[in-house]
């Protein structure tokens, strides 16, 4: 068919085109009208999502994702947020709500999971493009109602999601209580073992003992070195047989005065003798006290020996007393060591045990703070208000419509009625019908000049 023929039918029949358009747009216009109006509320709500964390102050990775946005529609859809919705509206409560759940669902399920599941049939989400505002729709026969739900839904997702939020910390808090316990608890065992070891050996200061022990250890061994010295300066002069050659001996006053004494007598006996002879009295009594003075020389000189002796003896006692004590605060050295090692493995245990309980407490009260918080990353940016004109229907919207629908559905009419009942409007229909070409075209009779005369 070609754009003169499609033109010619409309033009023949352009009174069922007209017929179907006016009976289109009138029941369209007619149905608008009759049909009850629907207001649709809106509340916006906004994410941040570069808010930093309440109790760490650093930066959420998971609010970056692409997906993010996507997933708090989805919650604001969930089953979740309508149940919220319907105890911040207390809607289960109404009675005459709960005989039409009786009525409807036969008293099966919960009257919360029913109401939720009706409000979200009216229920629109719409996140933006390119910001982070989300704008959730809700459509009533009610505008006060309409806007009262849309904000409890903006308000129950920010409840939800701080809940979301909140809920993990509130498991790792109990988490960490329970842990701190446990570290809290071998901090005090860790302690114990420590004053009960200080207790059982008598310790109050490990180092300082520790230090007057050595002390006391170097002062024997500095002793004993001393009289070990001694003794052997002893045993040598003990050997010796030429005992006028020892240093005490030539180092006595008094077997130097005694030397001297004899000295004189000696000289005075050999002038005696010489001037008086040997038999003269003077010479018997000067004789007698060189006697005498060799006589206290020699027992001197015998003294001095036999302290020596005794020296020699104390010493050797001495010095064995002195091993002994050595050997004795050896031990007793090496046993603090010991016990200075082994406390220090309990410090070690108590340090290690109050490291893990101070970072344990803080995690604890990290984890409690983040449970307590109630501030969200959500915020309503402009709540739902009653609007003042119905979202449904769109009257003239149906209308414009219903033109567009009503001129194709009739155009649509007069080419099916042209197919049932063919007619021959041009050259090309004649054509088409006889399947001949057409040699030639008689175009309508002019009018003569006579006929127009006589009219």
């Amino acid at each position: 068919m070609t754009l003169q023929q499609f033109l010619l039918v409309l033009r023949a029949r352009y009174l069922v085109v007209l017929l179907t358009l006016v009976i289109t747009v009138g029941l369209t216009g007619t149905v608008s009208l009759l049909l009850p109006r629907q207001y649709t509320a809106s509340a916006a709500v906004v994410v941040d999502v570069k808010a930093p964390d309440m109790v760490s102050g650093m930066m959420l990775q998971g609010m970056m994702a692409p997906g993010y946005m996507a997933t708090q529609v989805d919650i604001i859809q969930s089953d979740r947020v309508a149940r919220t919705v319907v105890k911040l509206l207390k809607m289960d409560e109404n009675p005459t709500v709960r005989q039409q759940w009786q009525t409807e669902a036969k008293g099966k399920g919960q009257i919360a999971d029913w109401l939720g599941a009706a409000l979200q049939k009216d229920l629109s989400v719409k996140p933006s493009r390119e910001s982070t505002v989300i704008q959730v729709e809700y459509t009533a026969a009610d505008p006060e109602f309409a806007a009262m739900v849309a904000n409890a839904f903006a308000q129950g997702y920010i409840d939800v999601n701080l809940d979301l939020q909140v809920a993990p910390a509130r498991q790792y808090a109990a988490f960490f209580d329970e842990q701190t316990k446990a570290a809290r608890l071998k901090l005090e065992r860790a302690q114990q073992a420590l004053s009960d070891y200080q207790q059982q050996h008598g310790i109050t200061s490990a180092d300082e003992r520790l230090d007057f022990e050595t002390a006391k250890l170097n002062e024997i061994s500095s002793q004993l070195t001393l009289i070990q010295g001694q003794t052997t300066d002893s045993q040598s002069k003990r050997g010796t047989s030429q005992t006028d050659t020892l240093a005490e001996v030539m180092q006595s006053p008094l077997i130097n005065g005694l030397k001297a004494d004899i000295s004189r007598l000696e000289a005075r006996l050999t002038e005696s003798s010489v001037n008086l002879g040997q038999n003269h009295p003077q010479t018997q009594r000067s004789r007698a006290e060189l006697e005498t003075l060799k006589t206290q020389l020699a027992d001197e000189t015998r003294r001095i020996t036999h302290s020596i002796e005794t020296t020699f003896q104390v010493n050797r006692a001495r010095e064995g007393q002195l091993l002994s004590a050595l050997q004795k605060q050896k031990t007793r050295v090496l046993q603090l060591n010991k016990q200075r090692d082994e406390l220090n493995v309990l410090r070690r245990d108590i340090e290690s045990a109050q490291r893990s309980f101070e970072l344990v407490s803080q995690r604890a009260s990290q984890t409690n703070i983040a449970s307590q918080t109630n501030q969200t990353n959500v915020a309503v940016l402009n709540p739902a208000t009653p609007p003042a004109q119905p979202s449904r229907p769109r009257v003239f919207l149906n209308v414009l419509v219903s033109i567009f629908l009503g001129t194709l559905s009739g155009v649509g009419i007069a080419l099916l009625l042209e197919l049932r009942d063919r007619r021959v409007r041009c050259a090309e229909d004649l054509s088409e019908a006889l399947h001949m070409p057409v040699l030639g075209q008689i175009g309508a009779a002019a009018p003569s000049s006579s006929t127009q005369a006589s009219a």
